[in-house]
């Protein structure tokens, strides 16, 4: 059985528990149980999507040895003959369509340092790769943060794939995800030249206070959170982004309590989980094909 772990942003976390409980096909689910799954377990549950959790360093043994029945094991000697060759085959494509899903979800914090983000998932790709047939990386460009990180993790025998666009670009950010891609959010960024900007999804639009406070707490200025850059008079519009998702009723009180507290206009922008679920679709189609060389 083969496993396709997927290592994520708390920021799609609508978009996981979408993409996740639609997918029939899934032989099983492990939520990986930590303080920042449990936004991800509330939503899937809401959709009747049921997982085992675990901490992460329990998943193995949850998998077991994963691969192969002892009919396969046992037939091996007789695959000289074309009548058993053909019944393991048809066992094998079968088995590896049963996909086992891991799901890892990071803290949001992390971009607040680029190197300290870049470890993280570096640390995560490395421990999940020792159980996984490929591994899908919900995060973006993050200002450069995985540059040369696929060539960095080759010593691990273990396909990455990316959060891409139609352009099979990596997507800046997860505004250009929720957009549809790069050019749809170069041509936004377009039409609202002149006037400053902030592009809020639902997740963004439910965490601005919890990141207002982690960042008076720890007194340090962030680049997600800056209440400085935000008061400034040349910033005056929030673009509520809505991809259809509603996971989160408090979605438009969010916004009109951002905008209300940083005296901005709301623009109302229609998104999509398009390119959130082709990249998942296509990670999914490599890690069958990867377990089937």
């Amino acid at each position: 059985m083969p496993v396709l772990s997927i290592i994520s942003c708390r920021m799609f976390e609508d978009e996981l528990a979408h993409i996740i409980s639609s997918d029939k096909e899934m032989k099983q689910l492990i939520v990986v149980e930590n303080k920042d799954s449990f936004g991800l377990l509330r939503k899937l549950r809401s959709d009747n999507c049921l997982p085992r959790t675990s901490p992460l360093d329990r998943v193995p043994f949850l998998l077991g040895n994963g691969h192969g029945s002892g009919f396969m094991t046992i037939s091996k000697p007789l695959l000289i003959l074309p009548f058993f060759r053909k019944i393991h085959e048809k066992m094998k494509i079968k088995a590896a369509q049963e996909l086992t899903v891991v799901v890892n979800l990071l803290k949001l914090g992390l971009h607040d340092d680029i190197e300290i983000l870049r470890s993280e998932v570096y640390k995560n790709i490395k421990e999940m790769s020792s159980f996984s047939d490929g591994i899908l990386l919900f995060y973006c460009i993050c200002g450069g943060a995985f540059e040369n990180l696929e060539e960095n993790c080759l010593e691990f025998d273990c396909p990455l794939y990316w959060f891409k666009d139609g352009n099979e670009e990596v997507v800046v950010d997860c505004i250009s995800a929720a957009l549809g891609g790069n050019a749809a959010y170069d041509e936004l960024m377009y039409t609202c030249r002149g006037t400053g900007a902030l592009y809020f999804t639902s997740m963004w639009a439910s965490s601005w206070k919890e990141m207002r406070e982690e960042r008076r707490e720890e007194r340090k200025k962030s680049r997600n959170f800056n209440e400085n850059y935000l008061k400034d008079p040349r910033y005056s519009r929030v673009v509520k982004l809505d991809t259809g998702l509603s996971y989160d009723p408090d979605f438009h009180k969010n916004v009109r309590d951002f905008a209300r507290t940083f005296d901005m206009e709301i623009v109302e922008v229609k998104g999509s989980v398009e390119l959130a679920e082709k990249s998942y679709r296509t990670a999914k189609k490599g890690v069958v094909q990867h377990t089937l060389k």
